[in-house]
């Protein structure tokens, strides 16, 4: 999980111990000081900027500060007391230049002013147009905090994503229209580069991995599953097909990728249900054939969730009770697996899609509070549907049933309940896959990734 840097400025023209008429210091050091522990709580790492900034020298010395220290995902600019807007303006625009997020914060209270202040920057924000998250709430209220911590840990994915690179592994799996990229698109967006390199080097990398490396996986397959798999050629590709993908990953410095799977590789060598599994498990953001869409939202829903995150079809919709079956083809982490549906081994079994087999798992999603989501494209013009979901298991009674109703009862399943208008959410989707992350604070943050990269959120 990410730990997002904070550019902490309180700024006010009535500073240095300067007092109001009835005694009192303009600046409440004591509320600032319970600000910034409140984000320290919250999981963000402060970068303190100790004088108060009024003139357009400290503005202008604060700001390019932060603006060249690569470390600042965010500056959070603390009203202190009211302040001449002017002079802070144009630091504050220039630093925001270099693509880095701009939260203003006022705690509310009467003494001190410090609602004239956040308001007349806003005001002046807004009128110049520099981008930028105004909130309004105190540091003991959670929601306020929840608002800031989630700006910035969209801004910290933004800027993870910039300069960063997304390997291809062979080209368009099953004829996806959907899931394509245009490079140029995506280094506009997002900064990202769009590498590929054929999937013969993964049968070749796959081909030399030594009986010493997959020896030394054993132990932890034994953890994760229970057991190891079968030693068959099949199984055995499937091994090697996860530790080659690892090493060329490595080798390439690509910071998520996607492969084709097939036709082609699962095919002519392994299905990748396994490989692909494990590197979920590995906290690698990915995707299968070729689909770029899902891998970049694999990859945000991974940054952001203290667990894994498991992508698959929707394979079914009750509209009635809002409930979905996500369904991936043999691939899902293995530490997402509930008490009714522990992780164990499968095939892959569909040879219409692989025929070269392939080791695969099967489980059921553990229970849990989380979010659907899936970045897409409409006419060219990105789009991510997010709705709050829960993960339930069905009763130990109808589990035979439930997996059976899709007549593939082997591959992983995870049973939702969407909190959404379905009808809407299905109107809007883009993909036949979902995206499922755990962790209720992902709703937020993702939506706030959207506003700063420019992305339009479907909220069904």
């Amino acid at each position: 999980m990410i730990q997002p840097t904070v550019g902490f400025i309180v700024y006010g023209v009535h500073k240095d111990g300067l007092k109001d008429p009835m005694g009192a210091p303009f600046i409440d050091d004591t509320i600032v000081k319970r600000s910034k522990a409140a984000l320290v709580q919250a999981g963000m790492k402060i970068i303190e900027h100790d004088p108060v900034i009024a003139t357009k020298d400290e503005a202008r010395s604060a700001l390019k500060k932060m603006k060249f220290d690569d470390h600042v995902d965010i500056v959070v600019l603390f009203s202190g007391t009211w302040v001449w807007a002017a002079h802070l303006v144009a630091a504050i625009r220039d630093y925001a230049a270099a693509g880095k997020a701009v939260l203003l914060w006022t705690h509310p209270g009467s003494q001190g002013w410090r609602p004239v202040g956040g308001l007349v920057m806003h005001g002046c924000l807004l009128e110049i147009g520099v981008p930028h998250k105004f909130v309004y709430g105190e540091a003991g209220d959670s929601e306020t905090i929840l608002k800031i911590t989630s700006y910035a840990r969209a801004a910290h994915l933004k800027n993870f994503l910039n300069m960063s690179t997304i390997g291809a592994f062979g080209g368009r799996g099953m004829g996806q229209t959907c899931g394509v990229a245009d490079p140029s698109q995506w280094m506009r967006m997002f900064g990202v580069d769009i590498d590929s390199r054929d999937t013969t080097e993964l049968i070749r990398t796959a081909e030399s991995v030594s009986a010493k490396e997959i020896s030394a996986l054993q132990p932890r397959l034994g953890k994760l599953f229970g057991a190891a798999p079968e030693k068959n050629i099949v199984n055995e590709r499937s091994i090697r097909l996860y530790i080659a993908l690892k090493k060329l990953v490595k080798k390439e410095k690509f910071d998520f990728y996607t492969v084709q799977s097939f036709p082609g590789l699962g095919d002519d060598y392994s299905a990748t249900c396994f490989a692909q599994s494990m590197m979920l498990e590995d906290g690698y953001g990915t995707s299968t054939l070729g689909d770029f869409n899902t891998a970049l939202t694999v990859l945000l829903l991974t940054k952001l969730s203290m667990e894994r995150v498991y992508y698959g079809d929707l394979q079914h919709i009750d509209k009635k009770k809002k409930e979905i079956k996500i369904i991936g083809d043999g691939a899902c982490p293995p530490s997402l697996a509930g008490k009714l549906g522990p992780a164990g081994f499968s095939e892959h079994g569909i040879p219409t899609e692989g025929e070269a087999g392939g080791l695969s798992v099967k489980l059921i999603c553990k229970v849990g509070e989380g979010v659907l989501a899936r970045l897409g494209r409409v006419n060219g013009e990105f789009q991510m549907v997010i709705t709050r979901a829960t993960v339930f298991e069905p009763p130990k009674k109808q589990v035979h049933l439930r997996l059976n109703e899709c007549g593939i009862p082997f591959w992983p399943h995870g049973f939702v309940t969407a909190h959404c208008d379905i009808d809407r959410m299905l109107d809007s989707w883009t993909n036949e896959y979902a995206c499922l992350g755990y962790g209720t604070d992902l709703y937020p943050a993702l939506i706030d990734f959207c506003e700063l990269t420019g992305i339009k959120p479907m909220l069904p």
